[in-house]
């Protein structure tokens, strides 16, 4: 599995997930994720990546707020 969340924020904050939806995985989704993550990490959100466990044609993208 792929993940891309901060993982220093984890531990010192509760987390509550916003939102969650499965995409066709692409070689570039991660950039979106980590760029959304650089950009938006001041207004307490984060957002993760992982490749789905049924399908690695597919990726479930997260939107958490910390």
């Amino acid at each position: 599995m792929l993940y891309l969340l901060e993982v220093s924020q984890i531990s010192h904050s509760k987390i509550t997930t916003l939102s969650t939806v499965q995409l066709t995985y692409t070689e570039d989704l991660y950039k979106i994720v980590d760029s959304l993550n650089r950009t938006l990490k001041e207004d307490n959100l984060m957002f993760g990546l992982t490749l789905s466990e049924d399908n690695d044609e597919k990726a479930i993208f997260t939107i958490y707020r910390t």
